[in-house]
This record gives C-alpha cells, structure tokens and sequence, in this order.
C-alpha cells in the first residue's frame, strides 16, 4: 500500500507546496519510480497550479470538473471508484518523469465547506483508501490553518512532514501544531500519524546566514529535542531557483539555470525522506 505523507505547518510562506510538488516529481523517477498521487487540501490551490500550470487549472474550473471539494461536499464520490477517479488529473510527465503523478486538485470555493464541516473528517481517509493501491506515495499539501481539513489530513495520512523556514514568523507555527497534535489524539486516539520530521525549507549557508536565522534553528533544535521530534538532516537550502522552478512548471533538477549544488542538495533530502518512510529504490 502506499505511504501517506501530510505536509503541513501551522504558518503560510514555508514552502509546503513547493516541497509537495518537488518530492512527487523526486519520488516518481529514479531510483525510485513510484507513481504519486498528490492532493491539493489547500484553496489557494499553489501545490495544484505548480503542477499543471494555470492555464490547465482554469479549464478545470471552467469546465465544473471534480476536485478535492467534490471529496467533501458529495459523499458519494469517496464510496465509488469511477466516480472517484473524474477528480483525478494527471500531470503530464516530462522526458525525465516517466512514472508519472496524479493529482487531485484545490479550488477556491473548498473553503466554503467550513461551513458545515460537521461529519466531514473521515471522508478524505475513505477516499484515499479506495485508490491508494494504485500509488506508492500520496502527498497530502495541507493548508496553514486548522480546520476540518487539518483532521481529514491527520486521518487519511501515516507521517507528517513538517517544513520550517528559519525565520522567527515561520516558527511559530510549531507550538499551534503540536497543540493540534495534541488535541486530535484526545478526540482519536490511536489515529495521529507519525511525526516523520522537521525539515529546514530555504536555508542559507553557514557564512551568509544571519544571527537571527541561526538563533532560530537552534531554538527550533532545542524544542524538538525536548519533544523527541525527528529533524532531517538535509536542509534544503535557498535559492530562486524555486521560485523560477513554480513559475515554469518544473521539478527542481530541470529549472533553468538551476546551480548543480542545488540540484544536489534536493536529491539528497529526497533519498533521506525516502528512507524514513521505507520507500524502496526500483530495480529497472
């Protein structure tokens, strides 16, 4: 079955979708070549347009297609396979993503389901187990609030992946999660996924970094010690080369003027979150 990741913090700007997107293109090439399903659970829909791009993503909207809101408003869709399967949109794989993704994507009016979420939370995990053995990997980009969509993450995933920029602002969002954590397990106990990490998003070098950055990784360092929380030892570091990747609608490794320790340095947190959710390399 595949392995279910939420990637999630309690404060925008960390870089979750660009993570989310980022791992899928990783995961579903060598030397791994697992076929990802990414869900879109955040209505600003970055993680989606990343993917496909706006100009696909406006035919979605102005054709009324399926997308994760369906999930929650229509019951009936995580019970049936085929109906399931018209909110699924593949993204096209490039010469180097073979394998391919999925994705079932956002839209803004997702979050007029907070409006009535009463009785809402188990549908995403229903959905999730009616195709999930179709993937090795779902990825799961959450929203930065809590809400009734936070808990349908905590249920239809097994790790949480926590993405943390060492800045004072985007740390704060630890506490909020923890007390999320928290408060979950009392209302299922037994269901919280695992915490699979910290992972330092957009770090500088040691030389340029500032004197607040550094205060805040060993702030956050000390929190999760107290916890027992994992951190990733790869930290991803800064560069455009992100932003210009979102903006064309391309994976890290095929970015123009993308610098080759960049590159690197994305493969290697790739392989460590791999091994930390036990994904195993395909032999081809």
């Amino acid at each position: 079955m595949a392995r279910k990741v939420a990637i999630i913090n309690m404060k925008g700007g960390v870089g979750k979708s660009t993570l989310a997107a980022n791992l899928a293109w990783k995961i579903s090439d060598a030397p791994w070549y697992k076929k990802v399903l990414v869900i879109d659970l955040d209505p600003q829909f970055n993680c989606s347009q990343y993917l496909v791009g706006a100009s696909r993503m406006e035919r979605i909207f102005a054709n009324n297609a399926p997308t994760v809101r369906d999930i929650f408003a229509d019951p009936g869709l995580s019970a049936s396979d085929s109906a399931l399967s018209k909110a699924i949109t593949h993204v096209r794989p490039t010469l180097h993503y073979r394998e391919g993704i999925d994705l079932i994507p956002s839209q803004p009016e997702l979050s007029q389901i907070l409006r009535n979420p009463a009785g809402k939370g188990l549908l995403l995990k229903r959905a999730v187990d009616l195709i999930e053995s179709r993937y090795g990997l779902v990825i799961v980009d959450c929203p930065p609030t809590e809400s009734l969509f936070t808990t349908a993450a905590y249920l239809a995933a097994d790790y949480i992946l926590v993405p943390v920029r060492p800045q004072f602002l985007d740390t704060i969002g630890l506490p909020l999660l923890e007390k999320s954590l928290n408060e979950f397990e009392e209302m299922y106990p037994g269901e919280a996924p695992k915490f699979l990490g910290i992972a330092f998003n957009a770090v500088r070098s040691i030389k340029s970094r500032s004197a607040q950055e550094s205060s805040q990784i060993v702030k956050v360092k000390r929190v999760a010690n107290q916890k027992k929380w994992n951190i990733f030892r790869t930290e991803i570091v800064n560069s455009e080369s992100f932003t210009r990747g979102s903006e064309q609608g391309n994976p890290i490794s095929s970015t123009s003027h993308v610098r080759g320790n960049v590159k690197h340095n994305f493969d290697e947190f790739a392989q460590e979150f791999a091994r930390n959710i036990g994904l195993r390399r395909k032999r081809r």
